[in-house]
């Protein structure tokens, strides 16, 4: 699943991202948004603080992202990781399924012109930039294809983070309204700058992933009452 060398230092984290793969033959996990979020309840103390805040399923390969945010950035070493993997490894055990959780490190955000609506799609491009080429890539992804991809319709919510351990180092990622966006006219548009021509090519072990967004799981209880019981402790109650 990686195609760099984990970052073995601490490194800035917004998000946690779980990859789960399993067999074509294997047909994949149930209730995963149910089973991802009732995974934070069986963090240990002391584990960073998570929140699910989406989920997403590609047929083809058979995979599914899970994203974690944290309640603000903090700087994690590859161990902090471990506990969610452990925890999402024991909610999917015996269903075949291989967990990876990478530190994800947030670089751009922005609405999307469709912001609020449902999305029905989530797309992903993972690579790693061509070596000296991080600030050509970096520059044009902040300041030309992002904003120009976010502000096409259909287009909610465009991302791009950086992966410190499994996959390609640089995760652009965009909410959907539905797949027909990404072939609307709008969108190949800013796909086909000049600025464009020159920053692609030197994209290396490039992932471009079309997947489903996962319908929302309701609050896990375990954790609501983890919190509330924090909070009462800290008020004398």
């Amino acid at each position: 699943m990686s195609h760099h060398a984990p970052n073995a230092a601490t490194a800035p984290t917004d998000f946690l991202l779980a990859q789960l793969v399993w067999p074509a033959a294997a047909g994949g996990p149930r209730d995963v948004m149910a089973r991802a979020g009732a995974a934070i309840s069986r963090l240990p103390p002391g584990a960073p603080a998570l929140r699910l805040v989406r989920g997403a399923r590609a047929v083809q390969p058979p995979t599914i992202y899970l994203y974690y945010a944290l309640d603000q950035r903090a700087s994690l070493a590859p161990q902090d990781a471990w506990p969610l993997e452990q925890a999402l490894a024991a909610a999917f055990s015996g269903e075949a399924v291989q967990v990876a959780v990478s530190r994800l490190e947030k670089v751009f955000e922005r609405a999307g012109h469709s912001s609020g609506q449902a999305c029905a799609a989530h797309y992903v491009v993972e690579m790693d930039p061509q070596e000296g080429w991080m600030p050509e890539i970096s520059a044009w992804y902040d300041q030309e294809h992002m904003p120009g991809l976010a502000a096409v319709p259909g287009c909610a919510h465009a991302q791009r983070m950086l992966n410190h351990d499994h996959g390609p180092l640089s995760l652009a990622c965009y909410d959907l309204v539905t797949e027909a966006a990404l072939n609307s006219p709008p969108w190949l548009a800013v796909r086909a700058t000049a600025w464009s021509d020159i920053a692609r090519p030197h994209f290396t072990n490039t992932k471009r992933t079309m997947f489903q967004r996962l319908p929302d799981a309701p609050p896990d209880r375990g954790r609501c009452m983890q919190a509330c019981a924090a909070v009462f402790s800290k008020i004398g109650m």
